[in-house]
């Protein structure tokens, strides 16, 4: 009997110290929910800077459901036909509906004042006020905003740079095409050293975006000849600043490509760029029924520039002529050593003129665009030098080589 009064108190005293335990836990849980903040955003702003392109949001902060701070973040073009951007991110201090805050731009240091207020309308909110920057004032009239969450509002902030330092293949990427992402600082200092490296640059991406101005990093992107770029990017992952480095997308579609064995083509452990254009130029003039006229490697992108000519039918007695131009990129298969090329072929552009004795006839250019065929049977080009060259093509629907 006695012991089953002791074992009783003690199941009584462990029940009570459970329960005590519990309680604090679920004590200790809702205080850890009640100080957790959670971020809206506010995105659709509309005209707040008048004619200027702008991007902008307002985030608040919550706690508990109450606005524990107030983040209105700008970031606009220096004019309306400017790529320049500046930005503000300035928290603004509230007294009722009224939101206020001052600072400075971060490029060109100028001076922000924000006058603001917030009008909640039937589910939405209201922004009303004036935004002077520098010497100039903005009216300020933002309506039939509602709130994003922080999920919402980063999925729409992604960039998708598609960049990649070890990709399994050159199916989605470019062998010739590479990004690299470096913080601001050393944003000039990187550009300056790949004067050393015979890249072309894509012009765009010397342009400071709002992307770049809000996390401090900038993406430079650049074509090189596919027989240099791995070496590049190892040469830059080691420069100050650079945060990363790798191959990304390029202008070649991989349903244009042709995948061959690499051993037959290579000559003293380097592409035998000779012998793959004669193959090249042979096979791709018995189908378009043209003569080769030339052919002509870029040290810079790796490139290979097809011409051909052959006669214009339009009106056969003014014998014209048309010159055919095709560009070809001949590459690895994938990063390292390999086994395997893959040459893409380009749309073939063509241009017509008068190159008889004597005095010429000019011709406006009335190059078709993007969405036109220049080469009225263009798969049954690539097919045929696929034949010839007995290579692969790509299937997209089974996602391999064929």
């Amino acid at each position: 009997m006695r012991l089953s009064t002791v074992l009783c108190s003690a199941l009584v005293a462990s029940l009570v110290t459970c329960l005590a335990a519990t309680s604090a836990g679920f004590a200790q849980t809702a205080k850890g929910a009640a100080s957790a903040s959670d971020n809206r955003y506010f995105t659709g702003l509309g005209d707040i800077l008048g004619d200027l392109p702008v991007d902008a949001f307002i985030r608040e902060s919550m706690d508990g459901g109450k606005v524990v701070s107030t983040v209105l973040d700008v970031c606009y073009s220096a004019s309306i036909t400017s790529e320049r951007k500046d930005r503000f991110a300035i928290e603004l201090k509230p007294d009722g509906k009224a939101l206020t805050g001052t600072g400075q731009t971060t490029e060109e240091k100028l001076p922000v004042s924000i006058s603001l207020t917030r009008k909640p309308e039937n589910r939405a909110i209201t922004f009303e006020g004036k935004i002077t920057i520098g010497d100039k004032t903005s009216e300020v009239l933002s309506t039939d905003n509602t709130e994003s969450d922080q999920r919402e509002f980063d999925a729409a902030q992604a960039i998708d740079d598609n960049t990649a330092d070890m990709p399994a293949d050159f199916t989605e990427l470019s062998p010739q095409s590479l990004a690299v992402k470096v913080k601001r600082e050393n944003f000039a200092d990187l550009l300056k050293s790949l004067r050393n490296d015979n890249v072309e640059l894509t012009l765009d991406s010397l342009t400071t975006d709002c992307a770049a101005l809000r996390n401090g990093t900038q993406f430079v992107r650049f074509d090189v000849d596919p027989q240099r770029a791995e070496a590049l990017i190892a040469r830059l992952k080691g420069l100050p600043g650079v945060v990363a480095a790798g191959w990304t997308t390029g202008s070649y579609e991989t349903e244009r490509a042709i995948r061959l064995p690499a051993a037959p083509w290579h000559k003293d452990g380097k592409l035998d760029r000779e012998r793959i254009a004669t193959a090249l130029s042979a096979s791709i003039s018995k189908i378009m029924s043209a003569q080769p006229a030339g052919a002509k490697w870029s040290d810079t992108t790796g490139e290979l520039t097809l011409t051909f000519k052959r006669p214009n039918t339009l009106v056969p007695a003014l014998n014209l002529t048309d010159t055919l131009e095709l560009s070809v990129l001949v590459g690895p298969d994938k990063p390292g050593t390999t086994e395997r090329l893959v040459v893409w072929l380009g749309v073939p552009a063509s241009i017509t003129r008068d190159e008889a004795p004597g005095p010429h006839l000019n011709f406006a250019d009335t190059s078709p665009g993007d969405d036109e065929a220049v080469y009225t049977d263009d798969d049954g080009l690539v097919r045929s030098v696929a034949a010839d060259l007995k290579g692969q093509r790509w299937d997209a629907d089974q996602a391999a080589w064929k």
